[in-house]
């Protein structure tokens, strides 16, 4: 079988690694540049008319000249070299993917979306196209079998990377944004993807920017966008706020820059509102599990108690002052020997001690130059240092030392904790470190209690009572306890009951040139914010020259003096006009100066309406196309795109603008694609090999990158083809140009063809699995595509060219080749809804193989086939099609469907026992009875010697599942036999 010869193309690497060290170029770029001249060929042969064998209204002829280049071309398992860009130029001349702007709604609907790209200078490496082909199918399939569909592209082009390239460079952001959109469009349409292009957008325009602009302004009018401010990641030599996912180890993601904690006024949105319809919601989707508890887990509700403790003065009296805690293990307060704040808590410079100052100073400043990742990893060490001043705790009346801690987080819960160091094991490091007494108040039930760690479970409280304070929880089990804790703090003044979420409000704007401005004027008098009038947006990026980071953290936006206080002719006369209409006395306005951080989060509504100038999408078309019904990429983004978006979309459900609670019915997250696999062997001191299995982390040795023709496999390794006693190490990484391993998806085309790059992709392995990219991998699915041509067309001629036509005859087809044709539509239809696209193309592949045994090719049978490819390998379909004789694309042609006579299996296999012991298997007719059933096993060779002089006591025969035939000793009875013609049933 063909799908089993490829099978090997996924290689395992060991689970042995060292620290990764540079690599050169993959030993696969050799093979590339050996086919560089004939790529240099079909890119000529593209710039050309297109096609052998046409007819008017597909495609023009060749010339003399484009049929001399590929006489001179090397010979190919098919022409895809003229193929592809023929269809390609059809497709768009006919706009034949274009979904028209109003549908006929009686249909159903199939709303497919890739998530937006981002478009980067390098453009696609092969690791892109891999969800963009799967969407892909889904589109073709779906519009096939008769439904509207929506399969749009656009692209996220505003944001830090291309206005820091345009600051290093020189160049403006918007000429090298505008190439790199062509670039990407380029190589998109080069694959054949079907999408309709009259659609795309792009972030950068005011025509797209105006709605994000205007659903802030609605944000802002319902409290939901907000000036505060809050410690931020603070990038000098980037001049941004930068997200906690940009910062690793104290230093930008990007550029690696030195980044510290400021505070800094920002506006945000609240999110926080939205938390609980976010969590609940969940349940109701079709996502990945994994997904929706990584949510779950960010948005992270929690229910306990904010507890309040006095803090001390020098005389241990109580001060004005309380600190505020938010706990959701009330049960263990009488455990309490500490109390820890955030180096950025708002108390904390009224309640440090004069002594301790100077420390505390000292550690806030050493906080501040770590990420809140890096602050709470569970690993790492607990640092902190003494306040110098004590809290009393009301449950028990004890005086307990405030600790200052980088552990603890002033943007969660109350930016302070009570520490129970027996029952939390982050306060046990802590106050074992620092010598802290720790209180067991928790015993667990039955279990023997060990001393030396946290015991962070439920259980029986112990050592909680007090008669001052008036509590007792004593004996109590935890649940109990906690719920008595808060009545008792309720009660007294000392708390209440309180849900906390790990959700912040989200940080939404960045001190940048390169976004769209937030359409708001401060009044310099007053600080008053005037929002622009909705008639007024969008308010357009000024042009300006220096757009580099002014480096105090006002934004370059701030350089556009004129910007927003002189009435210049041109861009700005609407924003002038309206500052005009201000009051005398508040003419001091200015613009924010900030940009929106993101306006990619409700892209998914402007596909269905993107040239709409007066709303953000027509009742009609949202209420048809909503939600999007399968939306694809990557899991990196599970948490903050998918979350976000689901946010802007609840909040526009609530204002009347959707009519749908979620915007996403149902995502599925693809695999990566990894670069291909690399050997490296270690070499010690002397330029012996060491064998990988026996290296050590702390030997110095030197690694040496193996090409793979001079390593072979030997069990679970990979060994040296000369020295099989050295082991290497074999490990596939992810594709980046530092390492010399990305592969361009234009050299495949080159060399393979746009539908090979695509069957290779959905054939490597599962869907949503990461997979190893293998070049040579891909001659096996050419190659499926050169028989399923030749079976079709025929074989190439004399020239290297092929005859007009096909081989197909006008003949009715025999029943086994029916059975050959359902049986591949019914499993290509099943993996393709189901997103097993590898499947399907072994089945495809199958049908091929018994194809071509057949002694001929019925047109039906040929047909029907290329109508099941076409989802997989557009371009050949389209031209098989078309020498089948047919005039119009296939692109809306009903795709085939499987009818269940031809399903049914013709033969079973038969487990056949003989006194209950399994002797063998026969081959029998669905539906055999038990007298064939036994006439069949009887006369098998294998079989019939167990039966040789022995009666047959009775046979025991469940239909297509076994017979057991049970045998007696001499002289026992022999069971009368059925007769054959009466017991026989018959099943059509």
């Amino acid at each position: 079988m063909i799908g089993s010869r490829f099978a090997s193309f996924q290689l395992q690497a060991p689970t042995f690694f060292l620290p990764s060290l540079p690599f050169p170029s993959s030993p696969r770029r050799r093979f590339r540049q050996e086919c560089r001249s004939r790529r240099r060929a079909f890119q000529t042969s593209r710039t050309g008319a297109t096609s052998c064998n046409c007819s008017a209204g597909v495609s023009k002829p060749l010339g003399e000249e484009q049929h001399q280049r590929n006489k001179q071309a090397p010979n190919r398992a098919y022409p895809f070299h003229e193929i592809e860009p023929k269809w390609q130029l059809y497709w768009e001349e006919n706009s034949t993917f274009r979904t028209p702007d109003e549908v006929d709604t009686s249909k159903p609907k199939f709303y497919v979306l890739d998530m937006f790209p981002y478009p980067s200078g390098a453009g696609l490496h092969v690791g892109h196209p891999l969800g963009y082909t799967a969407t892909d199918i889904l589109a073709r399939f779906k519009r096939m079998q008769g439904y509207n569909v929506l399969h749009p592209m656009g692209w996220d082009a505003f944001g830090l990377p291309a206005e820091q390239y345009a600051i290093d460079t020189g160049t403006h952001p918007k000429v090298t944004t505008l190439k790199n959109i062509n670039r990407f469009r380029s190589q998109l349409k080069s694959l054949g993807f079907s999408y309709d292009w009259d659609r795309e957008i792009s972030t950068t325009e005011p025509d797209y920017y105006k709605w994000t602009q205007w659903i802030f302004l609605q944000l802002l009018k319902r409290g939901l966008a907000y000036q505060a401010e809050v410690p931020v990641n603070w990038c000098p030599a980037l001049g941004t706020v930068l997200a906690n996912e940009e910062v690793v180890d104290g230093v930008s993601e990007r550029g690696g820059h030195p980044v510290i904690r400021k505070p800094m006024r920002q506006w945000m949105l609240k999110i926080t509102a939205y938390a609980d319809r976010l969590l609940r919601d969940l349940d109701e989707l079709d996502w990945p599990e994994s997904i929706k508890e990584m949510q779950r887990n960010w948005i992270g509700r929690s229910e306990g108690a904010e507890l309040e403790f006095c803090v001390l003065d020098e005389d241990a009296n109580e001060r004005d002052v309380k600190i505020t805690v938010y706990t959701t293990r009330p049960d263990t307060i009488f455990g309490v020997t500490y109390l820890v704040v955030a180096p950025e808590h708002s108390l904390l410079s009224t309640i440090v001690s004069v002594g301790q100052s100077k420390m505390v100073e000292e550690y806030k400043d050493l906080a501040s130059r770590k990420s809140d990742l890096e602050r709470t990893e569970l690993q790492k060490e607990k640092t902190g240092v003494f306040s110098g001043c004590y809290a009393r705790n009301p449950a028990n009346g004890e005086a307990i030392p405030i600790w200052v801690a980088d552990y603890v987080l002033g943007s969660y819960g109350t930016g302070a904790i009570m520490a129970v160091p027996a029952h939390d094991t982050r306060d046990n490091e802590f106050a074992a470190k620092y010598n802290i007494p720790v209180r067991m108040v928790v015993k667990p039930d039955g279990d023997c209690v060990d001393s030396s760690k946290a015991f962070a479970g439920e259980g029986t409280v112990v050592n909680s009572v007090n008669s001052s304070s008036g509590l007792d929880i004593n004996g109590l089990p935890s649940k109990a306890a906690a719920a008595k804790v808060i009545d008792w703090a309720e009660k007294y003044g000392n708390g209440t009951r309180k849900v906390n979420y790990k959700l912040r409000d989200w940080l939404f704007a960045r001190q940048r040139y390169w976004g769209e401005p937030i359409p708001v004027v401060f009044l310099d008098d007053t600080g008053e914010i005037i929002s622009l009038s909705e008639t007024d947006l969008p308010l357009t990026l000024p042009e300006l020259d220096d757009f580099t980071p002014t480096g105090t953290g006002e934004p370059p936006l701030t350089k556009a003096v004129s910007w927003g206080n002189s009435n210049e002719e041109g861009r700005l006369t609407r924003l002038i006009l309206y500052l005009e209409k201000l009051p005398e006395e508040k003419q001091a306005p200015c613009l924010s100066g900030q940009v929106l951080a993101e306006a990619m989060y409700r892209y998914y509504l402007r596909y269905m309406d993107p040239m709409n100038s007066k709303e953000l999408v027509d009742k009609r078309k949202e209420i048809y196309w909503s939600p999007v019904d399968v939306y694809v990429g990557g899991a990196e983004h599970a948490v903050l795109h998918l979350l976000y978006s689901r946010f802007w979309h609840k909040v526009l459900y609530d204002i009347g603008i959707v009519s749908t609670k979620e915007p996403f019915k149902c995502v599925i997250n693809q695999g990566i694609i990894l670069g291909e696999v690399q050997y490296t062997a270690f070499k010690d001191q002397d330029g012996n090999y060491v064998s990988a299995d026996s290296v050590n982390a702390s030997d110095e040795l030197y690694q040496e990158v193996i090409p793979e023709e001079k390593v072979k496999k030997s069990g679970d390794w990979y060994v040296l083809d000369e020295n099989p006693g050295i082991q290497v190490m074999a490990r596939a990484h992810k594709m980046s140009k530092s390492r010399g391993n990305v592969v361009n998806p234009d050299d495949v085309v080159g060399e393979y063809g746009a539908d090979a790059l695509r069957l290779y992709e959905m054939f490597m392995g599962p869907f949503r699995d990461t997979k190893t990219w293998n070049t040579s991998g891909i001659e096996g699915v050419y190659r499926f595509l050169g028989r399923t041509w030749r079976l079709i067309v025929g074989s190439p001629l004399a020239d290297g060219s092929f005859q007009d036509g096909s081989l197909a005859v006008d003949v009715e087809p025999s029943f086994e080749q029916l059975r050959s044709l359902h049986r591949c539509i019914a499993k290509v239809t099943e993996e393709i809804e189901a997103t097993r696209f590898n499947t399907g193309i072994s089945a495809m592949m199958e049908f091929v193989n018994a194809a071509n045994k057949w002694d001929n090719l019925p047109r039906s049978i040929a047909e029907a086939f290329v109508l099941v490819l076409a989802p997989y390998a557009p371009h050949v379909a389209e031209e098989l099609w078309f020498r089948l004789g047919h005039s119009n694309t296939l692109a809306h042609a009903p795709f085939p469907e499987a009818r269940s006579e031809y399903l049914k299996e013709a033969k079973k296999v038969l487990p056949v026992q003989v006194n209950g012991k399994t002797r063998g298997t026969v081959e029998v007719d669905e539906g055999c009875s038990e007298e064939e059933a036994f006439r069949i096993a009887s006369q098998d060779s294998k079989l019939s010697r167990f039966l040789e002089g022995k009666s047959i006591i009775k046979t025991i025969y469940v239909q297509g599942k076994i017979l057991n035939v049970i045998l007696g000793g001499k002289g026992a009875k022999p069971k009368p036999r059925p007769n054959p013609d009466a017991s026989r049933i018959i099943v059509q």
